[in-house]
């Protein structure tokens, strides 16, 4: 019975989390639907809540805007948005610290969060995976003397959470791991490891001299 238990456990756990997750996503996604005039309401136009068509208009919506920027009307109208955004004492500072996040974050040139680093933290001898994030600028890098970068160090199992530290750079490991599986690894609290790298071994080549 013991066995039959942890085996349903080891089934449902994972397929519940996964329903619970998704769940929440949709019904945050949903709240979107507040945009459309109250006649347009699905629950007006049809009786009842359709899960998931907030989340279908928000994707539309973030295609549009897209598609909208990419000309040269879209471009000077988000100039002047953003310069009118600016302008606004406690909007610009909240504004242009999150794009500046997000334009570090979502540029496909960018390397925020694009490596897993092996360091020691949060003392020496105690080993985490970080992120690198960068590296130190502006007044901060005149203070630190040799090569250093910035790491973001994530808490488990809460990786939503944790911190920024700047460390030298030959005090981290780069890890030849993927991000997703270095988030799964912290998420699980070290349960689920990444796969193994395979080692090749190229065979040798047969000496035509050497005999036997």
């Amino acid at each position: 019975m013991k066995r039959y238990f942890i085996t349903g456990l080891l089934v449902l756990v994972p397929l519940v989390i996964t329903v619970w997750v998704l769940n929440l996503l949709i019904d945050t996604l949903d709240q979107s639907l507040i945009l459309l005039p109250e006649s347009l309401q699905p629950q007006r136009l049809f009786g009842f809540r359709i899960p998931g068509l907030g989340a279908l208009l928000t994707l539309a919506i973030v295609l549009v805007t897209g598609v909208l920027t990419q000309n040269i009307i879209g471009e000077r109208l988000l100039v002047l948005w953003e310069a009118l955004l600016n302008r606004i004492p406690f909007v610009k500072s909240i504004y242009s610290s999150v794009k500046q996040v997000s334009d570090t974050l979502l540029s496909p040139s960018g390397q925020a969060f694009r490596k897993a680093l092996l360091v020691q933290f949060p003392r020496e001898g105690s080993w985490t995976i970080g992120f690198l994030t960068g590296t130190p600028g502006g007044d901060v890098a005149n203070h630190l003397e040799g090569e250093f970068v910035s790491v973001y160090v994530p808490t488990t199992p809460n990786p939503t959470g944790g911190y920024f530290v700047m460390m030298r750079r030959s005090d981290v490991i780069e890890l030849d791991m993927t991000v997703d599986d270095a988030l799964k690894y912290i998420i699980s609290m070290g349960v689920v490891a990444p796969p193994a790298q395979n080692t090749i071994v190229l065979p040798v080549e047969a000496d035509p001299n050497r005999v036997g």
